[in-house]
């Protein structure tokens, strides 16, 4: 994160940290008096508002979005990082009610709860242009954190009030889910920020709100399907692709975004507000706004041959999870000639980076007399297919290879228990681009001079990529968006858009053991511990 975002933020979150992950959150809990004549204070209060996903997005929720697509592998070393097989169970659609990473469902519950309690108590206060806007900013943030639920499990309650203690809640379907989403952004649009800047900057501000239409609209078939099971990638039809374009184009239109900057550099340890590609990024700071683990699960498993310098040039802590391994035929996805993305993956022979820069040196990462080298191709222990374990050794930590695309600051990274400082971008402009040309691809009408030959080009020019000669295909398009959108996570839902969720890939193979392809499991299972505490729901089909 940016310095100067360091220090816009400390006021408020230095004193809500807690607060942001707490998830035993009393939905009855009001306020008896609203400070309302404060900024500063409404600022303050938001921010409980704001940052609900921060723990989630920072780890669990991230590793379960990436271990279902065909980005990575969840490895396991001899028993190390099994941990009930909570990063096997998705690698192999093997998904469990469960499963640990699952629990993000809590977060944005209680994210919700937070939008509902403050939404009530901004409406009793006395109405004014800055109220309006703040609770025009709560019921954004009340949509996506709805839109995250139904994403991952498809029928979720619709939560748009306090509840009583008594009173039962219902799931609604996934369609009568994304029409309530829209309904809120939609009503919310003309109350929201304009601004894009340091005072916004990891807020709903208006292009935040388009940008989630955007990411609705362009799923709309996959959502309002009815069975998420018979969504077909090539017969099932969108009816909000012109809405679809019309809010990438007041994005585009709007001249506040751009892709300016150098791929590796919009998501270093530094980055913030000032990265002209992010429309909504959550702020991550490793003293006051901590979760982000990417780096601590990405990396080489040790560090313990009496040198504490990591190949990302500074010291290190000797303990790192290094579970998430690159799927070979995702890593083959990284091939195009001077491509600026194929420097934010790591395989083969591997050399030092510089800590500050990130920059690979000529120096030779050493790791017990030898060269470390990740392999393409992941290669499990004998009879390892049960906890796809890779041996609790060298040549088992070297399976895969690993993204440096969150880069973290080495010597904090150390110090403050593996935290890192990197935003995490949610809606990028980059982004935005992709869809517009899938959009049009798909059916929607063209607008402009912009094509989506010519919108593809301009991902492939700002990251120095041979052109497209010719109007990209589909398949053409779900590759790109891997290479621009990977740890993002972004991919599983990408693929289930595609058709391609049920392919194979990594281990997710038919013949491998566990492996399951039911078109179910484009959702996943409510949390057991969700079910529950809600005694009248049943479990989604499949599980």
């Amino acid at each position: 994160m940016n310095n100067y975002i360091k220090t816009l933020f400390a006021a408020t979150v230095l004193s809500m940290t807690a607060s942001c992950t707490d998830l035993d959150v009393d939905v009855k809990s009001q306020y008896t008096e609203y400070p309302t004549e404060s900024e500063v204070a409404l600022e303050a209060k938001m921010a409980d508002v704001y940052y609900a996903f921060r723990s989630a997005l920072g780890n669990s929720y991230n590793r379960y979005q990436t271990f279902s697509s065909d980005e990575a592998t969840g490895l396991s070393f001899d028993g190390d990082y099994y941990d009930g097989a909570e990063n096997v169970n998705p690698t192999l659609h093997n998904f469990k009610a469960e499963d640990g990473p699952l629990n993000y469902w809590s977060d944005l519950s209680s994210g919700i709860t937070r939008c509902n309690r403050t939404i009530s108590e901004l409406e009793a206060s006395e109405a004014n242009e800055m109220i309006d806007s703040y609770i025009a900013s709560a019921r954004v943030m009340r949509a996506f954190y709805h839109f995250i639920l139904m994403d991952s499990y498809g029928d979720v309650p619709i939560l748009n009030k306090i509840y009583d203690e008594d009173e039962a809640i219902v799931r609604s379907p996934r369609k009568e889910v994304a029409e309530f989403i829209e309904k809120e952004i939609l009503e919310a649009l003309p109350y929201l920020s304009v601004e894009s800047n340091a005072a916004t900057y990891g807020k709903p501000n208006k292009w935040m709100a388009e940008a989630l239409l955007v990411k609705l609209y362009i799923n709309w078939a996959v959502y309002t399907c009815g069975d998420v099971a018979t969504y077909d990638a090539t017969t099932t039809q969108n009816s909000k692709l012109n809405d679809c374009v019309k809010y990438c184009d007041e994005i585009i239109n709007s001249g506040l975004f751009n892709l300016s900057d150098e791929y590796r550099r919009k998501f270093m340890y530094d980055n913030g507000q000032q990265i002209a590609d992010f429309i909504y990024a959550m702020p991550y700071d490793c003293i006051n706004q901590q979760g982000l683990l990417y780096g601590r699960y990405r990396t080489f498993r040790r560090i313990d041959d009496g040198s504490p310098i990591g190949y990302y040039g500074g010291e290190m802590i000797n303990s790192c999870a290094g579970i998430v391994a690159m799927n070979p035929e995702f890593a083959d996805l990284f091939c195009l000639e001077g491509d600026d993305r194929n420097d934010a993956v790591l395989g083969g022979k591997v050399f030092v980076h510089d800590a500050i820069s990130g920059e690979v040196t000529d120096v030779p990462y050493m790791y017990n007399d030898e060269q470390l080298e990740f392999t393409k191709t992941i290669t499990l222990k004998a009879g390892g297919e049960e906890q796809l374990n890779a041996g609790a050794d060298a040549n088992g930590w070297r399976q895969g290879y690993r993204s440096i695309k969150f880069y973290p600051n080495p010597n904090e990274y150390s110090q403050y228990s593996r935290n890192q400082s990197n935003d995490v971008p949610i809606f990028r402009y980059a982004d935005i681009l992709l869809t517009k040309a899938e959009a049009i691809l798909r059916g929607a009408t063209a607008t402009g001079t912009d094509t989506p030959q010519s919108l593809f080009n301009q991902i492939r020019a700002y990251v120095n990529a041979p052109l497209l000669d010719h109007q990209p295909s589909l398949e053409e398009l779900l590759d790109e968006r891997g290479r621009e959108f990977f740890d993002e996570s972004w991919r599983r839902n990408d693929m289930i858009r595609f058709g391609t969720f049920e392919s194979e890939y990594g281990f997710h193979r038919q013949d491998f053991p566990n492996a399951k392809f039911e078109k179910s499991r484009r959702i996943f299972p409510v949390p057991q511990d969700v079910l529950n505490e809600n005694t009248n729901w049943e479990q989604n089909p499949g599980y």
